[in-house]
């Protein structure tokens, strides 16, 4: 897996051994950059479910001022950490180790807002409403960000979930990206 854009473009991230993380396809990477790209720069990210940090870091490398990676697997955390340390990042990153709706009332308790939030839960284990709930119930997603739901392409979400509405869903293969915003 590697790096598709921005200033570390080419650089190789270490993935963990094993298939339990899913490592989201580079053309559905390229695809959530190019909705992002007029957001990314000085945003402040959020990367839930990171695995590897992918999607954070590549966000980084095009300009985001910092991120915030949630992954409570040890053995992902562990590999993150490695990805993280390689590509000089620790200084615009923080990670946390803990089950994302507890993570997210945390980082609602530290007055912490994003401008872009990922999710990209375990597509077989259902969790994406879970984890869009916690988003919209914590308010952690700042009054105009963007929050990206990655799921799988047969599952739809819903339109509204507390105060965020959904703008539109896209979809690759079997992936869809659906795009809440407030409103």
């Amino acid at each position: 897996m590697r790096i598709i854009g921005g200033d570390l473009r080419g650089r190789r991230l270490k993935a963990p051994p094993g298939i339990s993380t899913r490592p989201t396809a580079d053309r559905v990477r390229e695809a959530i950059f190019n909705v992002l790209a007029p957001r990314i720069r000085g945003a402040a990210f959020l990367d839930a479910y990171a695995g590897t940090g992918a999607i954070g870091i590549e966000a980084l490398s095009r300009g985001a001022s910092s991120c915030v990676f949630v992954e409570s697997g040890a053995v992902a955390s562990r590999t993150l950490a490695e990805n993280l340390a390689a590509l000089g990042l620790r200084g615009k990153s923080d990670s946390i180790s803990l089950p994302f709706a507890r993570a997210a009332r945390e980082l609602a308790q530290a007055a912490r807002f994003f401008d872009i939030i990922y999710l990209d839960p375990p597509y077989a284990a259902g969790e994406v409403l879970e984890a869009l709930r916690a988003c919209a119930s914590d308010g952690i997603l700042a009054e105009s960000g963007l929050l990206v739901a990655e799921h799988d392409a047969t599952r739809s979400l819903p339109e509204r979930e507390g105060g965020l509405r959904k703008g539109r869903t896209l979809e690759y293969g079997g992936t869809s990206l659906s795009l809440y915003s407030h409103g």
